[in-house]
């Protein structure tokens, strides 16, 4: 009827009114279909027990909020991007800057790691996308091989290598189809804007994060949301998630400066992590999924780690120096540079 224009004794008015009783019933053939809450079928699973997770590095060089950060395939290094207009790519394990940028503007809102690790993008409020080929000349100038892929009218919020995020400011998450450019699938279900989404491990679902304090999880078989990560504690909005690599796990950043770790199935919080001082800005679990790397406007970003339930020293010799640490029952006992002298005693108390 819409699309054949007005109608005599039509308005605006009524053409809403009839599409909003249409989706009313959408919503209502959707819900017969809906025969058991995900809650309900997981209960007969085992709890989770709670995480014990410490932060391992914290990775300092920024001068400005840290807005965005990426993990490369080979699990150790990760680009970051901040206010201060900097993109650093870092080496996570002995926390040096291997790389490092600046950008003509500040705000660097996006950043991506290429999946072959020989290039990184970044875009913010330059309205492009640039992407920068990486060497292994740490001091060659990124500047003189940027390349500008993208241009855009407005800011860039985000940016990636592989299948594009997506989010916005009409509370709606969109699936499309690549090939043809059609919205094939869309959840409104958020009451506020939503920030970031990220895939399911399976590729057959995905979580969104939004500012109305909430995690959503979408089945797309199912087409409709199968959970909701909330708690009446839990006030201020969500601006990151992701998956531990089995998929049991959603992490996700908060406004409130801590870290959130969700059972996907039976919709309870398991953790809760601290130690950011601002807003975090993204979460990201390492490719191998024994890191959890996170950034935030505090200018650091903190990389935490689960160590397995057993105990016995390690000894890394380099530089005359020893390089040493105890792990035990999901956590670990030292970290430092032992010196010589203090070898013996040491190994004696093991």
């Amino acid at each position: 009827m819409a699309t054949q224009g007005l109608q005599a004794g039509e308005s605006a008015a009524s053409l809403k009114k009839e599409s909003d009783s249409l989706k009313k019933k959408l919503e209502e053939e959707r819900a017969k279909l809906s025969d058991i809450e995900l809650s309900q079928v997981a209960e007969k699973i085992e709890v989770l027990a709670p995480l014990s997770i410490k932060t391992r590095r914290v990775l300092k060089g920024h001068g400005n909020k840290v807005l965005c950060m990426d993990w490369c395939k080979d699990k150790r290094r990760l680009v970051s991007s901040s206010q201060d207009g900097k993109v650093i790519v870092w080496d996570a394990f002995t926390l040096n800057k291997e790389h490092g940028v600046t950008l003509p503007c500040t705000w660097v809102l996006a950043c991506a790691y290429a999946p072959s690790g020989c290039a990184v993008a970044c875009g913010g409020l330059d309205n492009k996308c640039s992407v920068f080929p990486l060497s292994l000349d740490k001091n060659e100038n990124l500047n003189t091989k940027k390349k500008s892929v993208a241009m855009h009218t407005n800011y860039v919020s985000g940016c990636t290598f592989t299948s594009s995020d997506m989010q916005g400011c009409d509370r709606k998450a969109n699936v499309w189809d690549m090939r043809s450019g059609q919205n094939i699938q869309s959840f409104e279900c958020h009451e506020s804007d939503i920030n970031c989404v990220k895939y399911y491990p399976s590729g057959d679902a995905f979580a969104s994060a939004s500012d109305d304090a909430t995690c959503r999880f979408y089945d797309l078989r199912a087409d409709r949301e199968v959970a909701v990560y909330q708690k009446d504690s839990i006030i201020f909005g969500a601006s990151t998630v992701d998956f531990s690599l089995s998929g049991r796990l959603l992490f996700a950043g908060y406004n409130d400066y801590t870290i959130n770790a969700w059972d996907v199935l039976k919709g309870t919080r398991v953790s809760a992590l601290f130690g950011h001082e601002n807003r975090v800005s993204r979460v990201r679990v390492s490719p191998d999924g024994t890191a959890l790397c996170s950034a935030s406007w505090d200018n650091t970003l903190r990389v935490s780690r689960r160590f397995p339930a057993q105990r016995h020293f390690s000894l890394f010799i380099c530089d005359f120096r020893i390089l040493g640490w105890f792990h035990s029952q999901n956590h670990i006992s030292f970290v430092g540079i032992i010196r010589l002298e203090d070898n013996d005693e040491i190994l004696n108390n093991c």
